[in-house]
Parts: C-alpha cells; sequence; structure tokens
C-alpha cells in the first residue's frame, strides 16, 4: 500500500536531489521524500524494478545542500506507474556512506522546519 504515511515509523521530507538507480532506467531520477527509513523516486521513463527486490541507489543532493553523493541499498516495497512517471518506494536497508546520509537528512530536517 503506498503513500500510506500512518503506517510510516519516520517522517518523510521532501527532496528534490537526483537519484540514479542502475539497470533500472538510464537517466537521473528524482528523489521525491527521504527518511532514515525509506524514500519515494519519480522516474520519468519506464523503470526495471521488481518488488521485494534490493537496488543500489545513488543520490546526488541538491547544490545548495553543501553534501556530496552517497550510495544507498533500498527493497523496493511498491511501484506506482503513471501516464507519464513512475513513483517507486523504497525502505532503507542499509548505506555505505551513512554519515552522509545522515547529514542530508538533517539538512532536510532543518530546511523543513524553517519553511
Amino acid at each position: 500500500m503506498f503513500g500510506n504515511t500512518e503506517q510510516r515509523k519516520n517522517r518523510r521530507f521532501p527532496s528534490s536531489a537526483r537519484a540514479r538507480i542502475p539497470g533500472a532506467f538510464s537517466g537521473d531520477a528524482l528523489l521525491k521524500d527521504l527518511s532514515i527509513t525509506g524514500c519515494r523516486i519519480e522516474c520519468t521513463e519506464h523503470a526495471d524494478v521488481q518488488e521485494k527486490k534490493e537496488y543500489a541507489i545513488t543520490i546526488y543532493p541538491e547544490d545548495v545542500s553543501g553534501i556530496g553523493k552517497f550510495d544507498l541499498l533500498g527493497e523496493c516495497e511498491w511501484l506506482n506507474p503513471g501516464t507519464y512517471s513512475c513513483d517507486i518506494g523504497f525502505d532503507i536497508k542499509r548505506s555505505p556512506t551513512g554519515k552522509v546520509f545522515q547529514r542530508y537528512v538533517d539538512y532536510l530536517t532543518w530546511r523543513s522546519s524553517t519553511s
């Protein structure tokens, strides 16, 4: 059940970072939201992903954040294909670059509290 925010353990924060999933689609996608435990990615082309399968995800934060790229390992929980885009929900299993990932979540938390 995608988009059910009532079942989430952690609040998701809006993002406009770029995301890449090698082998799933050819270009960049948009990281729509992120928490320490999950994320939602929107791509504007066919995404070759399957539910319950793990994927390597590289995140490229907005330049204004001052935070470098980082990697995540996410398990696809749901797919929502649309006419012009596809939303994909992931549970985050781990981050090999955990400190950078945590800095970005902290940045999104701060940005959300100041808007």
